[in-house]
């Protein structure tokens, strides 16, 4: 007789109709009792119970944005697999759709809210410089469906004269910390408001304890004012050739303090100014120059030298990883599947939802191995984990005895750790669209990405800074 092996397991879960409302192990980040006190918070419970309760189709709308790929009963079916002998309904995709709409975009965005913050301690490498935790804000798009229910909200872009070009486009604010990468907060809407209307609704996220690090989009003084006299938040932005700060003092580090906003604020900023000839010399042995303005609140030269500062400047780069993941590895470059503006909204904030609950997975991980640097792991492997625990209907609720912190998401990425140390890297930058903007930058940057070194040499530029070149 042939041996055999025979494996039993136990599945735990929401009792009845609720069964199918999880995200596998993630459900230990976004729980029931979250998940009841949102739609309560909301208004959203259902007022009779159903097939399809609205903690089950709130669960179904997060698990959407880990299957971006499947199909809505695809993805039902993920859901209910291990469940089969429940006697779950097997709704059609058109009932999914009505549930959707029923519970509407509130809970979801609430959920975020509830959600998002920091995750990061102070022996996290990246998450603090000088007692100051580093969050970094910036704007990416996200394509969405073209349709009349849609363009009133995202009108397609216009490109030729009188031709309109590409997908409609949703601009996504966010506010992100440095090392982890979770969400603090969040803004999106029509590409076409521009960024800094978005990035205004984000200050009342920072506090006193707070380096906020950004490109030259955001060095408006209305808001370095709002940062710094508003939330009490310090910041490290890179300015344009537009501002003409005047020198009131030349420091010992090669910076000068400077006061910023003349024209706009009634009351002048106290800013610092760091002026630098950027050389990026590249593997292939590429040498590109350019100069950087960087403006700062953080006066005192001693504490912070403005060396120090330039290469801080560069833990900026963490928001456009935080993007990656989200745009790359979680929507593998689609265009968003919402056909209505409630239906995006609704998408983008259980894209954010989930994307924040795989954060924070990590950052359990994390605590597991004090001092790990949470660069080492793989955000594919932590997605890719995430999505199995639902098909496999694993660690919905935990189980007896101590608290696993890690789970078996943290033991995927514990055993796929990425090296500790990576060599700084220039991305690739290619024209993947024929309609995209960036189409006359052809053949201006490398086609594949490639490690560099950078070197600085800290001046003041008396005859101003150069104007940079987008095209």
């Amino acid at each position: 007789m042939q041996d055999e092996s025979v494996i039993t397991r136990v599945i735990r879960t929401a009792a009845g109709v609720f069964a199918p409302g999880h995200l596998g192990e993630l459900t230990q980040q976004v729980d029931f009792a979250l998940v009841d006190a949102v739609l309560e918070e909301t208004g959203s419970r259902e007022r009779r119970l159903r097939l399809l309760p609205s903690r089950v189709v709130v669960y179904f709308v997060l698990a959407l944005a880990l299957f971006e790929d499947c199909s809505y009963q695809a993805v039902w079916a993920k859901m209910t697999r291990e469940l089969a002998g429940l006697g779950l309904a097997k709704p059609a995709a058109s009932s999914l759709a009505r549930a959707r709409r029923r519970i509407g975009t509130a809970p979801l965005q609430r959920l975020f809210e509830v959600l998002a913050g920091p995750a990061g301690t102070r022996d996290q490498p990246g998450v603090f410089y000088r007692g100051l935790r580093t969050v970094a804000i910036d704007g990416t798009c996200l394509h969405v469906p073209a349709g009349d229910d849609i363009t009133w909200r995202y009108p397609i872009r216009p490109g030729r004269p009188g031709v309109e070009m590409g997908y409609p486009l949703l601009r996504l604010l966010a506010l992100v910390e440095c090392g982890t990468r979770a969400l603090l907060a969040a803004a999106f809407g029509p590409a076409a408001d521009g960024e800094l209307p978005y990035a205004s609704k984000l200050v009342s996220a920072l506090d006193d304890t707070m380096l906020l690090l950004a490109d030259a989009a955001f060095d408006a003084a209305q808001f370095l004012s709002d940062i710094r006299r508003g939330a009490r938040a310090q910041f490290l932005v890179r300015s344009t050739a537009r501002r003409c700060p005047t020198p009131l003092e030349h420091l010992p580090d090669g910076s000068y303090r400077a006061l910023w906003g003349y024209g706009v604020l009634k009351e002048l900023l106290p800013v610092r100014v760091i002026e630098a000839a950027i050389t990026l010399t590249l593997a292939d042995g590429t040498v590109t120059q350019t100069q950087w303005r960087l403006v700062t609140s953080l006066l005192d030269h001693e504490l912070y030298p403005a060396a120090d500062l330039i290469t801080l400047y560069h833990q900026r780069q963490e928001i456009e990883t935080a993007y990656y993941s989200i745009k790359a590895s979680m929507l593998d470059g689609r265009v968003l599947r919402s056909r209505s503006v409630p239906g995006i909204d609704q998408e983008v904030w259980a894209l954010l939802t989930v994307y924040q609950a795989l954060i924070r997975a990590a950052a359990d991980t994390a605590a597991t191995r004090p001092g790990l640097d949470t660069d080492q792991i793989s955000f594919t492997v932590l997605l890719q984990t995430a999505a199995s625990t639902i098909t496999t209907a694993q660690g919905i609720l935990p189980g007896p005895g101590p608290i696993d912190l890690a789970g078996e998401i943290g033991r995927a990425v514990l055993a796929a750790l990425l090296p500790p140390w990576r060599r700084q890297r220039l991305k690739a930058r290619t024209r993947k669209r024929s309609t995209s903007k960036y189409g006359p930058n052809a053949g201006q940057h490398p086609a594949t990405a490639q490690a560099y070194t950078l070197t600085a040499d800290i001046t003041f530029f008396t005859e101003g800074l150069a104007p940079r070149h987008h095209t």
